[in-house]
C-alpha cells in the first residue's frame, strides 16, 4: 500500500467514520474542517508510529498537512533524512 493510501485509510477511519469516498491525495483536509488543529498532533502521533519517523515541531505546519500529498512528502523527506543521517532537511 502506498504512503498516500496508508494516510486517506487513516484519516478516513479516525475522522470519516471509514468513509473514504471522495477523499483523495489533493483534497484540502484542513480547508473543509475533516482534520482540526487538535487532530494534527493525532496524525503525527500515527505517522510517526506507523511510518516511523520522528516529525519536527517545526515540521508541524499548515503546508506540510494540507492535503495527503503534503503529508506523504513530508513522511518521504524525514524518510530521506533518516537515511542521511539528517542531511537532507537541513
Amino acid at each position: 500500500m502506498s504512503t498516500q493510501q496508508s494516510i486517506i485509510n487513516y484519516i478516513a477511519d479516525v475522522w470519516l467514520d471509514g468513509d473514504a469516498e471522495g477523499l483523495d491525495a489533493q483534497l484540502p483536509i484542513a480547508e473543509l474542517n475533516i482534520i482540526d488543529s487538535a487532530g494534527i498532533f493525532d496524525l503525527v502521533h500515527y505517522l510517526q508510529s506507523d511510518f516511523r519517523v520522528t516529525v519536527p515541531l517545526q515540521e508541524i505546519s499548515p503546508a506540510n498537512f494540507r492535503t495527503v500529498d503534503a503529508i506523504a512528502a513530508l513522511v518521504e523527506r524525514l524518510r530521506a533524512a533518516d537515511k542521511a543521517g539528517g542531511e537532507a532537511l537541513r
